[in-house]
């Protein structure tokens, strides 16, 4: 069963989420020949003050 994890910057609607694990189901599905159900697909939102790039967030937290 493929588990797969991706987190991405908080703030992305619902339906873009949506899109990215159907897409993502449809890809493994097809490339492993495997059911969509058996495929998990697992988005986590993260804070831009949580996401570095180059050493410095992505968004400086509020209060800073």
């Amino acid at each position: 069963m493929p588990f797969v994890s991706i987190r991405i910057l908080e703030g992305h609607s619902q339906t873009r989420k949506n899109e990215i694990s159907r897409r993502v189901t449809e890809a493994i599905s097809e490339i492993a020949e495997l059911p969509k159900e058996a495929i998990w697909v697992v988005i986590e939102d993260v804070p831009g003050s949580d996401w570095f790039v180059g050493g410095k967030p992505v968004r400086e937290p509020k209060g800073s």
